[in-house]
């Protein structure tokens, strides 16, 4: 079965109501909505690396030699699902490429086709905003549009300020509906020394964490190690 060939964009909802407009959330005054659990599974940053469909993105869809199932421009709809001819509603948002081929190909395999191959490729995702925040010229909310690292994501906010801390960088992210963080080595990611990891939507990233609260400090000083992403 034939896997997507190119996943370069990036979609999900809006983190914070407030950004279509409203202030940016202050994360230096964040406290912990529960103490950090030592024994609570670590979720590696590479768990994350893998686009995941949303609501709003706009899909080729391909069954190999069956034009009348192939499509240029698919749109996700509301409710996460993609309407395809005989097989109805497919559930798209929260899956991969790969994975809601492999969806297409065993619904359309169980009554229509033998061995379908199906390629879906993301051709334009939903707009999507993360939050940069801390010692950086510009704090604020930030629109972006395709695969975005962290040093970019930073560089939205027109670079760090002159006396940041670089060795510390926490993103927050919501995973399977826990709110979680990981700490970065900015410093180290410009030198080359680590992988620039990919951000994403509704991120929010702290430049220099000795700016945040005693509370969130003791959260993020608690992680075992650069890079791992951890509930609290």
């Amino acid at each position: 079965m034939m896997r997507a060939l190119s996943l370069v964009l990036i979609a999900s909802a809006t983190f914070l109501a407030a950004c279509g407009g409203g202030p940016k959330m202050d994360i230096s005054q964040m406290t912990a909505a529960q103490p950090v659990d030592l024994q609570m599974a670590m979720v590696p940053t590479s768990v994350q690396t893998e686009y995941q469909i949303g609501v709003g993105d706009k899909l080729s869809v391909r069954v190999f030699q069956v034009p009348d199932l192939s499509f240029d421009e698919l749109t996700v709809d509301t409710s996460g699902n993609l309407q395809m001819p005989l097989i109805g509603a497919v559930r798209a948002a929260g899956l991969t490429s790969g994975q809601l081929s492999a969806e297409i190909a065993e619904r359309l395999s169980a009554e229509y086709l033998r061995n379908p191959q199906v390629t879906v490729t993301v051709t334009e995702a939903a707009s999507q905003k993360i939050t940069v925040d801390g010692a950086v010229t510009k704090p604020g909310v930030y629109e972006m549009r395709g695969t975005t690292s962290l040093l970019q994501a930073v560089a939205m906010a027109e670079g760090p300020s002159r006396v940041a801390d670089l060795t510390k960088v926490a993103v927050f992210r919501t995973i399977d509906g826990q709110r979680s963080v990981a700490l970065f080595d900015l410093a180290a990611i410009r030198q080359g020394r680590a992988e620039d990891p990919r951000v994403l939507g509704d991120d929010i990233i702290v430049v220099d964490t000795s700016r945040m609260s005693s509370t969130m400090r003791e959260i993020i000083n608690a992680l075992p190690a650069l890079s791992i992403f951890r509930p609290f």
